[in-house]
C-alpha cells in the first residue's frame, strides 16, 4: 500500500522581480524630489522654497547636533504619551459602550462631537488646560481616541453570534472566550485604528506645538525657522516628522504582528489592511479620520 503526500510548489520568483520591488519605489522618490527641485527653480528664492539639496544640507547640520536628538526626544515622548493613552481609553470605552446600551448613547455624541470639531480647537482649550508643555500629548489623545473608540467598537460589534452562542450553552469560562472569540474578532480593527492613528497622532501633536510653541519641541523649532524665512529649516524639520512618523507606523505594525502571531491568529483572507486588518476596519478607521 502506498501513501502519496502533495505539497504546494514553491512559489516561482520571476526575474528581475526583487529588483523591481526595490527599484519602483526609488524611481518614484526620484520623480518627486525632481517635481521639487523644479518647483524651487522656480521660484528662484531659496527662502521662499528651498531645494532638496540645501534641505538635505540644512538636515545633516541639524542631525550631528545634540539639541536635535533632545528636540525630537521632546516631541516624541510627548506625542507617544497621547496616543497610548488614546488606545488604552478608546479601547475601554468601546467595550464599555458594546456591554451596556447607556454608555453608548451616552458616549456617542461626545465621540462624534470630538470627531467634528476643528483641531485648532482641541489646541486652544489644551493650551487653557495643560499648558504648552503637555500640548501635544492632550491634542494627540483627543484626535485619536474617537478613532479607537469607533473602531474597535465596530470590530465588537462584528463578532460572530453563533460562536458567541456556543460559548454560552456550553459555559464556556469568560477568559478563554475573551481570548479565542473576542480578541481574534476584534484585534484586526484594533490594528487598523492604531495604524491610523500614529499617523494622525504626529500631525495633530506637532501642529499643536506650532501653535502653543513649548520650549524644546519640533514644533517651535518650525516656527522659528518661518520667523527666520528659512524654508530649508521647515522642510527639514517636516522630513524629520515624516520619518518619525513612518518609522513609528512600521513599529507598531510589527508590534501587533508579533502579537497576532503569538496568539495564533492568522491573517484573515482577502484583508489588505495593516496587520491583517480587513478592508471594512479600513475604511471605518479613515472614514473616522475624516
Amino acid at each position: 500500500m502506498t501513501s502519496t503526500t502533495s505539497s504546494r510548489p514553491a512559489p516561482v520568483r520571476r526575474p528581475g522581480e526583487r529588483v523591481r520591488r526595490v527599484a519602483r519605489p526609488l524611481l518614484v522618490l526620484a520623480f518627486w524630489l525632481g517635481v521639487w527641485q523644479l518647483g524651487a527653480s522656480t521660484v528662484g528664492h531659496d527662502f521662499l522654497l528651498a531645494s532638496p539639496a540645501s534641505t538635505g544640507s540644512r538636515l545633516t547640520e541639524l542631525v550631528v547636533t545634540g539639541e536635535f536628538w533632545s528636540t525630537v526626544g521632546y516631541s516624541l515622548a510627548r506625542i507617544t504619551v497621547g496616543f497610548l493613552a488614546a488606545v488604552a481609553v478608546g479601547a475601554l470605552t468601546a467595550a464599555a459602550a458594546a456591554a451596556w446600551r447607556v454608555v453608548d448613547a451616552v458616549l456617542s455624541p461626545a465621540m462624534t462631537a470630538v470627531r467634528a470639531a476643528p483641531v485648532v480647537s482641541f489646541i486652544l482649550l489644551a493650551l487653557i488646560w495643560a499648558g504648552s508643555s503637555w500640548l501635544a500629548a492632550v491634542t494627540s489623545f483627543l484626535m485619536v481616541l474617537p478613532i479607537v473608540h469607533g473602531t474597535v467598537l465596530g470590530g465588537i460589534r462584528q463578532r460572530d453570534r453563533a460562536l458567541l452562542e456556543m460559548a454560552e450553552v456550553f459555559r464556556v469560562p469568560l477568559w478563554r472566550r475573551f481570548v479565542a472569540i473576542d480578541v481574534p474578532s476584534v484585534l484586526p480593527y484594533f490594528a487598523t485604528a492604531c495604524h491610523v492613528g500614529v499617523g494622525l497622532a504626529w500631525k495633530a501633536g506637532v501642529a499643536a506645538e506650532v501653535i502653543g510653541l513649548p520650549e524644546g519641541s519640533i514644533g517651535e523649532r518650525m516656527y522659528q525657522g518661518k520667523l527666520l524665512l528659512s524654508s530649508a529649516d521647515v522642510l527639514a524639520w517636516t522630513v524629520v516628522v515624516i520619518a518619525v512618523s513612518f518609522a513609528s507606523e512600521r513599529l507598531v505594525a510589527a508590534l501587533l504582528a508579533r502579537g497576532q502571531a503569538r496568539l495564533a491568529i492568522g491573517r484573515p483572507a482577502g484583508g489588505d489592511g495593516p496587520a491583517g486588518s480587513p478592508r471594512p476596519a479600513a475604511d471605518d478607521a479613515r472614514g473616522a479620520a475624516a
